[in-house]
């Protein structure tokens, strides 16, 4: 009788690790989130119209959207790092549905900053660069600088797709249907593909990081120890950190709390139409894409300092030339120079700061610096409106971001990529992720 020896079965590895089926699902929820977070200005002229409201009181809504977006980060980013991004996407999904369904049934101005203001700013701020730096950190060794340049541009991505949808369906259908069909959406599509496809990390998969044993330094790149998290009030007291906090807050002051919020508006103030101003933005995602993916590339080969300080300095000048559009291909040109450097801030200053407290302190670090970001949005958006109210012209509030951004390039500039002390990060008791 023949006995044959048993088979064993090899399995082959996969093609494409799924590393990049992860960056792909979250990179489709942070356009659907981000361009959620970004239509509220497409709806202030018709809020405007409906309901008299003024332009202060909008904005109002808009920095305590901005506000919130970032004040969720260091608590989003700490779930992620401790619990892992995928029931903090489900989650901040399941609220940014809620509120941008029930926006559309407003009819007090606090019914805005509840469902717009409250609402869809929490859910943005779950799906925001905090769970980003926490997909990057778990399941890429290698390429982090190129893969946070890709989350980044999902970001800006959200402005190309849901901007102009979000004028389209207003201008066709009016601004409650407009709302109402984005929500169903968000719920009907993006929720059930970020549940299905998202994991928390690689030993879910029976994977190691891609790259893992074959990680090659990039310039300046610095190996830290991973056994530790090291909290926000060890981190203050290191002034790399405080400067990522001060360039970061002109960061948000000046993209998405002043322009983000106020160029439709102001592009109609100078008798450009609502198609036309929308579109502008449009072309600023197409830009932010490229800037940051670009930047995410410039990260991983050429350092990230000297970068850093040329996108502010670059956006100061920018920030000047908005002053002087004459008409629509001068608005273009404006939106496609600004967007080349709206997000490219996010790749160096998120590996600044995985490089300098590591890998596992680095979604809770960069949700204190996602903060200091949106505070300075949230005044950025409320100091327009009120430019605007006191002087007929937001030309004022643009020459004081063009000088923010000047400021921050000369603090960039003064960052120490160095690791912090090993005698300086004490034990917190709190165990690290499994990698595998």
């Amino acid at each position: 009788m023949d006995e044959h020896p048993p088979v064993t079965q090899i399995r082959k590895p996969d093609p494409i690790h799924y590393a990049w089926v992860v960056l792909g699902a979250v990179m489709l929820v942070m356009i659907a989130a981000s361009g959620l977070r970004s239509v509220f200005g497409v709806f202030i002229k018709p809020l405007e119209a409906d309901f008299h409201w003024d332009r202060a009181a909008l904005s109002g809504a808009a920095a305590l959207s901005l506000f919130l977006l970032g004040a969720v980060g260091p608590f989003v980013g700490r779930l992620a790092d401790r619990w892992g991004p995928r029931r903090v996407l489900a989650l901040a999904l399941l609220v940014l549905g809620t509120g941008t369904i029930l926006s559309s049934y407003v009819q007090s101005l606090w019914h805005v900053y509840i469902a717009s203001g409250i609402l869809m700013a929490v859910g943005a701020g779950g799906a925001g660069i905090a769970t980003a730096a926490s997909v990057a950190a778990r399941w890429f060794e290698t390429h982090r600088g190129l893969v946070i340049g890709l989350l980044g541009g999902a970001m800006s991505a959200g402005q190309l797709v849901v901007v102009p949808l979000a004028m389209g369906l207003t201008v066709s259908y009016g601004w409650r249907q407009s709302y109402f069909w984005l929500g169903v959406a968000l719920f009907a599509l993006i929720l059930p593909l970020s549940i299905w496809l998202v994991r928390d990390g690689p030993g879910e998969k029976g994977l190691k990081p891609y790259g893992a044993g074959h990680a090659v330094p990039s310039p300046g790149m610095i190996s830290l120890p991973a056994d530790r998290r090291v909290s926000v009030t060890e981190a203050a007291q290191v002034p790399a950190f405080l400067l990522l906090v001060a360039t970061f807050f002109v960061c948000g002051y000046t993209s998405s709390g002043l322009v983000l919020t106020h160029l439709i508006p102001h592009s109609m103030e100078h008798g450009f139409s609502e198609m036309a101003a929308a579109q502008a933005l449009g072309v600023m995602g197409a830009m932010n894409i490229l800037g940051t993916v670009a930047s995410g590339w410039i990260c991983d080969r050429f350092g990230r300092k000297g970068p850093l300080a040329f996108y502010y300095f670059f956006r100061g000048l920018s920030l000047l030339f908005l002053l002087y559009v004459w008409n629509v291909p001068s608005l273009q040109l404006f939106a496609a120079i600004f967007g080349l450097n709206y997000i490219s801030t996010v790749p160096p200053t998120t590996t600044l700061t995985a490089n300098i407290f590591g890998r596992y302190s680095v979604g809770e670090l960069s949700g204190w610096i996602f903060f200091s970001h949106q505070v300075g949005a949230a005044l950025g958006a409320a100091i327009g409106g009120w430019v605007f109210d006191w002087t007929g012209s937001y030309a004022w509030a643009f020459v004081s971001a063009a000088v923010l951004a000047v400021i921050a390039a000369g603090l960039s500039l003064m960052i120490k990529e160095e690791p912090m002390s090993p005698r300086a990060r004490p034990a917190t008791g709190v165990p690290v992720p499994s990698e595998a």
